[in-house]
């Protein structure tokens, strides 16, 4: 009970971020996060408004000049404040990660919160790198550089499923290169990025650059996109949405990022080490209760390894220990809410018509019955047109298909709109990189599945959007290119005029 009470107190003065303090929403409607452990509330706040936004944005844009001042080494050294900060309470930072959605306390700790961290950190560096062509003569009477300055003031949407790594994803790069923000959380989830928020007023970035407004999608959501002084949107989400996203951003001609939803194929060779590919799978699928967009969610086993890959993904998947977020033990949570475990629930119930559920596919009792349950659920014999292969779930079930030739495994894994992440198993070098040239998606391992670094990209192909959060093309997004040229001859009339007017 103790940090159910301290997050209420911690949010007293409401779940609004605006230029450096906390305010309730006026939107006169109010929300409930729930704990989806147990079916307890944990908060509940005022939601935000349109008016509320417009406070947000204007003060991002009053902080703005001063900020995109500021040398890279200032926003760097703030920055690497921060860092330290996050550090500090990184104990609270899981706790209320875990509380809000549902994750195993070892998640939170250790995958968000250092995840955080050292993306703030790696950011606090790539600030002092903001770079361009280096000045040289393209033209023999110029000399010609390239400028990357910040854009504005950004407005920025983060899903639910990792509250404090995607608002980190969105802030970071913004405003390590200048910009200001205005972030919007899901609704379900605001806690840790208005942590995040004031963890950065306490390491000295000044009032206005990080707002956050916590609000409903429809009314807010779409106001913060089409706001006539926000100059970019960013946004991770489902595709339905982004599509509605990209059709508001570009009605107003905005700069537009968009990390949709994934159906990553996890593609085992039947030279791949089975053990490995079996531990692989299961974690794969299962990080987040399967609540992530790049979740191994379709594996495709060429066939003389089929059989024993789904009897061996099963055995392991029986053996998951669901409980208790705050329990060291506990390998599985629930998911976000009752709503997406029905959801994810109504899926595995459809397939049985045409499928075969060989494990799982069902909601816990006991103990765990009054929390958002499912257990990790294994689906074979279903066809590759089917609702299970082709859409998102967005939980714990893996889909498993044989194949027989390589090229038949690469093309099925190619066979969805969908294209964020994959895998390629297999011991032959060659076989692997050919994977890795042929499968379509924004990042393939090879044998291995999830693991992400702050300084390599994170973004997709096809219907899973584009651009890239983390690394240094981040800043790709986050800056404007402006080619400087310098006349060198300081000659009145040049040569190139008598294409206008006058003769040589």
């Amino acid at each position: 009970m103790g940090i159910r009470f301290q997050v209420r107190e911690r949010f007293a003065d409401g779940a609004q971020y605006i230029d450096g303090r906390l305010r309730p929403g006026t939107s006169g409607r109010s929300h409930t996060v729930v704990d989806p452990a147990t079916g307890e509330e944990v908060l509940t706040y005022e939601l935000a408004s349109t008016a509320d936004v417009d406070d947000a944005v204007a003060a991002a844009r009053r902080a703005f000049p001063a900020w995109s001042a500021a040398t890279p080494g200032e926003r760097s050294d703030a920055l690497h404040r921060l860092a330290s900060v996050l550090a500090a309470q990184a104990e609270d930072l899981a706790y209320a990660e875990s509380l809000q959605c549902g994750k195993p306390i070892k998640l939170s700790s250790e995958f968000d919160v250092p995840g955080t961290i050292d993306n703030t950190a790696f950011f606090a560096g790539a600030a002092r790198h903001l770079q361009g062509q280096a000045a040289a003569e393209y033209s023999a009477d110029h000399t010609s550089y390239v400028r990357r300055e910040p854009l504005g003031v950004i407005g920025s949407i983060a899903p639910w499923n990792y509250p404090l790594q995607m608002a980190a994803w969105k802030i970071l790069p913004a405003v390590a290169a200048g910009n200001t923000i205005v972030l919007k959380p899901a609704e379900l989830t605001p806690l840790t990025s208005l942590m995040f928020a004031q963890a950065a007023r306490e390491a000295g970035i000044p009032d206005g650059v990080i707002n956050i407004v916590t609000g409903a999608g429809r009314d807010v959501g779409e106001h913060l996109v089409g706001h006539p002084d926000v100059v970019m949107t960013s946004f991770t989400g489902s595709t339905a949405v982004g599509k509605r996203v990209a059709e508001i951003a570009t009605a107003t001609v905005k700069r537009l990022h968009l990390e949709l939803g994934g159906k990553a194929p996890f593609l085992v060779f039947d030279d791949a080490d089975l053990e490995a590919a079996a531990h692989g799978a299961v974690a794969a699928a299962l990080i987040n209760t399967g609540q992530d967009c790049t979740a191994a969610t379709r594996a495709y086993v060429q066939r003389p390894l089929y059989e024993a890959f789904t009897a061996r993904v099963a055995e392991l998947m029986a053996g998951v220990r669901l409980g208790d977020p705050f329990e060291p033990t506990t390998d599985l949570g629930p998911l976000v809410s009752h709503a997406q475990r029905d959801r994810v629930a109504g899926f595995v119930e459809r397939a049985r018509g045409y499928a075969t559920v060989v494990t799982g596919g069902e909601v816990p009792g006991g103990e765990l019955a009054e929390g958002a349950y499912y257990r990790p659920t294994l689906i074979a014999d279903a066809a590759q047109d089917s609702e299970v292969v082709q859409a998102e779930i967005f939980g714990p079930v893996l889909v498993a298909l044989p194949f027989d030739t390589d090229d038949e495994g690469i093309a099925l894994a190619n066979d969805t709109p969908y294209g964020l992440a994959a895998s390629a198993w297999s011991r032959d070098v060659y076989r692997a990189n050919r994977a890795t040239r042929e499968i379509k998606a924004g990042c393939v391992w090879v044998n291995d599945h999830i693991p992400i670094i702050s300084e390599m990209p994170h973004g997709g192909y096809k219907a899973s959007g584009f651009g890239k959060d983390m690394s240094a093309y981040s800043f790709e997004e986050y800056t404007q290119v402006k080619h400087v040229m310098y006349d060198n001859t300081a000659v009145a009339a040049k040569d190139w005029h008598r294409t206008i007017f006058g003769d040589r």
